[in-house]
């Protein structure tokens, strides 16, 4: 693992934590503005991958907007440099305060994902002598080919409205006095690595979509398909940038689009999963039978998607590579009390001895905004790599 800074100085740091490295961010960032100037789409990042301040603060500097999924993701990005007109609001169940608060920020646009809450934004747009801008969210029925928990965009999801079901959500639209109605949003699932042939699967029936919203009366602005895009968990540093090229490039030569229409895509994993590192200390290498146990300080707590989806991070023995040691087998394991508390099984890392770090990679989307404190752990704190001075320091013997 390339580091922008050496094994030792994160020695002194206080495990668990999230190592970003900011310039990879940086360059992330830097590969995303350049494709969506080229090819004219307009970029949302999806805040529920990392919502880390600093992180929000650097993608907001680059001009994307923010696609948010609860009222308090709104706020956060208003506070961190995101204009209100950048900013889109989904989620299957908005609270009047979050609707109320996103009116007050004067938002892009509600994605819309029933019939129910779009009259609820049109009577409180009312109420505040406001006008609401909604897309309505449909379900294209496209299978992502993705775990069954991060698809979206099946009919039996509890997301959006099926496209049954959207000649219905038109004439509801038609009868709000207080809303404008720009367009159409689709979101089909996420870590999506079969990127060319879904993404056409998703731009045709898109393109079907707005031909029929249109014949029923409404005029499509806005076209939103959503995020998705995955990255490489297996071998993250053979492709530290995710294919951004192949994605946009695909929806520019498959979506219908005319002058008057935007496109819009939310990237969210794809642009800090990479980025990121839970970085961890062996408590104890327990020798089995049959197996060979690293035990960490990091838990699922702090990083749940193992246990959860359980999905593959890579794992590294960061002091055992620096001294070129030779390499072993082990499980490593988090302090828990769930048997699921594990970050893979039998792993070849360098041999491992109590004290040295491990790095959970590919860590940067889902990790930190999931955790929590169960079992009365703190959180792991966040350190960036061009700030290592902020970084709390291990008090232990660790470092005696």
């Amino acid at each position: 693992m390339a580091l922008n800074v050496s094994v030792e100085e994160l020695k002194k740091i206080r495990t668990p934590f999230y190592f970003y490295d900011m310039d990879l961010l940086d360059r992330t960032l830097r590969t995303v503005k350049t494709l969506s100037d080229r090819y004219g789409i307009s970029v949302h990042y999806a805040v529920k991958a990392n919502n880390d301040s600093r992180i929000l603060r650097k993608i907001s500097e680059y001009g994307f907007g923010a696609d948010c999924v609860s009222g308090n993701e709104v706020l956060l990005c208003a506070e961190n440099g995101f204009c209100g007109e950048k900013i889109m609001f989904a989620g299957v169940g908005k609270t009047d305060k979050e609707i109320y608060d996103a009116l007050k920020t004067g938002i892009y646009a509600f994605n819309v994902e029933s019939v129910e809450e779009l009259k609820n934004i049109d009577a409180m747009a009312a109420h505040l002598g406001v006008r609401a801008r909604i897309q309505l969210r449909i379900n294209p029925n496209v299978d992502a080919h993705t775990h069954r928990y991060i698809t979206t965009g099946l009919d039996e999801n509890k997301f959006g409205i099926t496209k049954e079901g959207f000649k219905g959500a038109v004439e509801a639209v038609k009868n709000c006095s207080n809303v404008d109605f720009l367009g159409i949003q689709f979101h089909i699932g996420s870590q999506i690595t079969d990127v060319e042939n879904i993404y056409v699967q998703a731009c045709r029936k898109m393109n079907e979509i707005v031909a029929e919203i249109e014949a029923l009366g409404l005029e499509v602005r806005s076209i939103d398909l959503g995020g998705g895009l995955g990255i490489n968990y297996e071998d993250p540093d053979a492709e530290l940038i995710p294919d951004f090229a192949t994605w946009m490039k695909t929806v520019a030569e498959n979506l219908k689009v005319r002058s008057n229409q935007v496109v819009h895509i939310e990237p969210g994993r794809s642009i800090v999963g990479q980025c990121g590192s839970l970085i961890a200390r062996v408590l104890y290498v327990k020798n089995g039978q049959k197996k060979n146990f690293a035990i960490v300080d990091a838990g699922m707590n702090d990083l749940i998607r193992p246990a959860l989806y359980q999905a593959y991070h890579k794992t590294e023995n960061l002091c055992a590579e620096a001294e070129g040691r030779g390499a072993g087998k082990y499980d490593v394991v988090g302090p828990v009390c769930e048997s699921s508390d594990v970050f893979g099984s039998d792993r070849e890392i360098g041999l491992t001895e109590r004290g040295d770090l491990i790095a959970i990679r590919s860590a940067g989307a889902y990790g930190s905004v999931m955790a929590s404190m169960y079992n009365a752990k703190h959180f792991a704190q966040s350190v960036y790599s061009d700030d290592l001075a902020s970084a709390e320091k291990q008090i232990d013997w660790f470092t005696r």
